[in-house]
Formats: structure tokens, C-alpha cells, sequence
């Protein structure tokens, strides 16, 4: 019997490991694509510099208003903003399984995970069936518990 539980550890913690490296990729990844938001931020100023000029307002094929150009770089910073903080939200969920901590946080990061087709479905699927199995949730409720409390202030 207690071979079985020795061998369930060494399974779930394998397990948990590659799930954080995975999340450690996914967060690098996620940053390096929000990067491509600065193509837009800087496209949208040039479109809004090129497209805000008195004298190319006047001509007979005029250009559109300038405010598509701040529409562009908006898109950019939207883009930007959310990569970056999902990119945070894997880099923190893989820090938290790699400590045993946090596993409704790591759970809810894996739902929005599951959005990213079809990398990011598999490692949050993955990421719900480990930690869903009884021993793993006995791992986290145990490193919790060793855990002193936090101090009230």
C-alpha cells in the first residue's frame, strides 16, 4: 500500500511540474505575441501624423478623419494590455503550482487558458484533470496548512 502512495507522489509531482514549465512557456509566449501590439500603436500615430493635415483635408479624394490612426493605436494598447496580463496571470499560476499554493487561483487561470486554441486548450484540460485528482488536492490543502498564517493588521 504504501508503494502505491509513493508512486501516486512521484506521478503527481512530475505531473505538476510539467504543468508549471508548461504555464512558464505559455506566459513567454504570451508576452512575445503582445509585442505585435506596439505595430499598431505605432501605425495608428503615423496614420493620425499622415491623415491630420489641413492640406490633404482639402482635395478631392480626402483621406479618412484622423481619429482611425488613435482607433489603431487604441486597438494596440488593448492588445498590448491584455497579453501582458495573461501573460502574468500563467507566470503567476505556474509560480503557485511549482509552490503547492492557490489552486482555485490556478483553476481559474486555466479556464481563460482553455481560450487559446489549441495549445492553450490542451494545457488548461491538462491543468483541470491533475488538479482535480484527490492527491494532488491533498498536496495543496497540506502545503496550505503548513503555511503560517498572515499576520492582521
Amino acid at each position: 500500500m504504501n508503494g502505491a502512495i509513493n508512486h501516486q507522489s512521484i506521478i503527481d509531482a512530475e505531473h505538476l511540474k510539467l504543468l508549471s514549465i508548461g504555464y512558464m512557456l505559455s506566459a513567454g509566449f504570451s508576452a512575445f505575441f503582445g509585442l505585435f501590439g506596439f505595430f499598431y500603436v505605432f501605425l495608428g500615430i503615423m496614420m493620425s501624423e499622415g491623415f491630420g493635415h489641413a492640406d490633404l483635408a482639402n482635395q478631392a479624394n480626402q483621406p479618412p478623419p484622423a481619429f482611425f490612426g488613435w482607433l489603431f493605436a487604441g486597438i494596440g494598447i488593448v492588445f498590448i494590455t491584455v497579453s501582458f496580463t495573461l501573460a502574468m496571470l500563467k507566470f503567476l499560476a505556474a509560480s503557485s503550482i511549482k509552490h503547492r499554493r492557490s489552486r482555485v487561483f490556478i483553476m481559474v487561470v486555466a479556464g481563460v487558458t482553455c481560450l487559446g486554441f489549441p495549445y492553450g486548450t490542451a494545457l488548461g484540460v491538462m491543468t483541470f484533470i491533475v488538479l482535480g485528482r484527490e492527491s494532488v488536492i491533498r498536496l495543496f490543502d497540506s502545503a496550505a496548512g503548513s503555511q503560517p498564517p498572515l499576520p492582521v493588521s
